[in-house]
């Protein structure tokens, strides 16, 4: 099956307040960190590459495969500012879709970025969601939503679901069970639940992830 054109874009501009401060993406779980476990789950799925939405010094991502984007605007206004950044980046470089992923999700399914661009139009917006929820930061975007973005974020808005709701957005849905694959380090204790299911699997973390549905 060919790869999709879409520039995945990882988001790691988080203060991460519930895990004392520092960036999450770069926690270890079973040996290796978040984001190793990310980039490896989402980068095959990704026929243009990856990118990093971060702000601060782009050397502690040393290791990181793609562009390090710190936020187009000031004052951290939050994971849109991230979003806008790589729709501008991937607009600039050709490619008309970016897939978004949180930089603490270890999980992610295997079929993601395929299914997110099955779920709707080429010109729309494709949602993540595992069983009722919906995961707005890990969704499909067109890059002909830059300019709208930029005037909204212009605007002092900062909600990605409001943003969504004034375009309409497809949903792509996955099971939670044996483990939802969104599932995201927020506490020390998320943290602990993750290395529990990673040792679990018997694959190191490999948890599949693939849905058995639309």
């Amino acid at each position: 099956m060919p790869v999709p054109p879409v520039l995945g874009l990882i988001l790691a501009g988080g203060q991460a307040r519930r895990m004392g401060g520092g960036d999450k993406p770069l926690l270890r779980l079973d040996g290796r960190t978040l984001l190793e476990r990310v980039v490896e789950r989402l980068g095959p799925q990704c026929g243009a590459g990856l990118a990093l939405s971060a702000n601060g010094d782009p050397a502690r991502f040393s290791g990181f495969p793609g562009p390090v984007l710190p936020d187009p605007l000031p004052d951290q206004p939050g994971p849109l500012a991230g979003i806008l950044a790589g729709l501008e980046h991937a607009a600039g470089h050709g490619m008309a879709r970016v897939v978004s992923v949180s930089g603490d999700a270890p999980f992610l399914p295997e079929d993601l970025v395929a299914r997110l661009c099955a779920a709707g139009p080429e010109s729309g917006i494709a949602l993540a969601a595992s069983g009722a929820r919906r995961h707005f930061t890990i969704a499909l975007w067109p890059t002909i939503l830059r300019d709208d973005l930029r005037d909204y974020l212009g605007r002092g808005e900062r909600r990605v679901g409001a943003f969504i709701d004034r375009h309409g957005a497809a949903v792509a849905s996955w099971p939670v069970e044996p483990v939802d694959p969104f599932l995201n380090v927020n506490t020390p204790e998320d943290l602990a639940a993750a290395e529990a299911l990673g040792l679990r699997s018997g694959s190191e973390g490999h948890v599949s992830g693939r849905s058995s549905g639309a």
